[in-house]
């Protein structure tokens, strides 16, 4: 029978992650599978505790959002071990994008007898990353999210954009794509392994998460009253239809920029431009519910 390691953000949730896994955790102990709980203290702590436990044979379950499956999937990846994802942070996109479960019962289940899927990671200069890479606009307004945790979720996933784009101005991003360069004067750059993010976005559709190959979207310079309308079509992906959006494949792309730009990763800012990100096909081993 697994044993677990469950790894709880304390803050994730407006700090409810560790209310909502009470329940998960009695459920699957009560089949008679082994449960510890680690409240999560940094960012390096997430990752060294997931390293260590997946390490010893436990699988890794990340209590929280986006970023915390970012941190816990570098611990695996780092050992070969395996993870799960209990859904409890704000957007919790990928595992919109894998169709897990929110119920107790069906969370419960899939922990106990789901299977393990081999899904690609993005490595953006050694920081490793299931979902996706983003430089520009997108990257300003994860800072002002971050900043704002008191926000209930939707409504400040729809504001902070806003905000965002009022600071906001277009930049000349340069993208060398499997050697290829696309330069686009614009608002952002998204470099995809899930293609979800932004509390349900469908940003890049063509995404796929076991493909072994990263999706490039350009977001070019379109009117800034035009922006909103453009994210309001990503919710379901017509977005990509428009003449200022671009979209390449490759397995490694550099991205730089004509002035300093924030790049975000999963929820949190990595850094700023130039950087470089490389698919990495199948390192991670993550319990989810087959693809549909």
């Amino acid at each position: 029978m697994r044993r677990f390691t469950a790894l709880v953000n304390p803050i994730s949730g407006g700090g409810t992650a560790a209310a909502r896994f009470a329940p998960l955790a009695d459920a699957v102990r009560a089949a008679g599978a082994n449960v510890d709980i680690v409240a999560t203290q940094s960012q390096e702590h997430a990752v060294e505790c997931a390293r260590e436990a997946s390490g010893r044979g436990d699988v890794v379950v990340a209590v929280g959002g986006d970023g915390l499956v970012r941190d816990v999937a570098a611990g695996a990846v780092a050992t070969g071990g395996t993870m799960a994802i209990v859904p409890a942070g704000r957007g919790n996109d990928l595992a919109l994008g894998l169709g897990l479960p929110t119920g107790v019962p069906e969370l419960a289940d899939l922990l106990l007898t789901g299977p393990v899927r081999k899904l690609d990671v993005l490595d953006a200069d050694g920081a490793i990353v299931p979902g996706n890479v983003y430089a520009g606009l997108d990257a300003l307004a994860t800072k002002i999210i971050n900043g704002n945790r008191r926000v209930p979720a939707r409504l400040l996933y729809r504001l902070a954009p806003v905000l965002a784009l009022v600071r906001w101005r277009p930049t000349s991003f340069t993208a060398s794509i499997d050697g290829v360069s696309v330069t686009v004067r614009g608002h952002m750059v998204v470099i995809a392994n899930s293609g979800r993010y932004g509390h349900g976005l469908h940003i890049v559709p063509s995404a796929v998460l076991d493909d072994g190959r990263l999706d490039v979207l350009a977001i070019g310079a379109i009117p800034k009253v035009k922006v909103a309308a453009c994210m309001g079509e990503a919710k379901t992906g017509e977005h990509v239809r428009r003449p200022e959006v671009q979209v390449h494949s490759g397995t490694e792309v550099t991205l730089t920029a004509d002035r300093p730009v924030p790049v975000g990763a999963d929820g949190d800012l990595i850094g700023h431009l130039p950087v470089t990100v490389r698919v990495r096909p199948g390192a991670l081993n993550l319990i989810a519910p087959p693809p549909a």
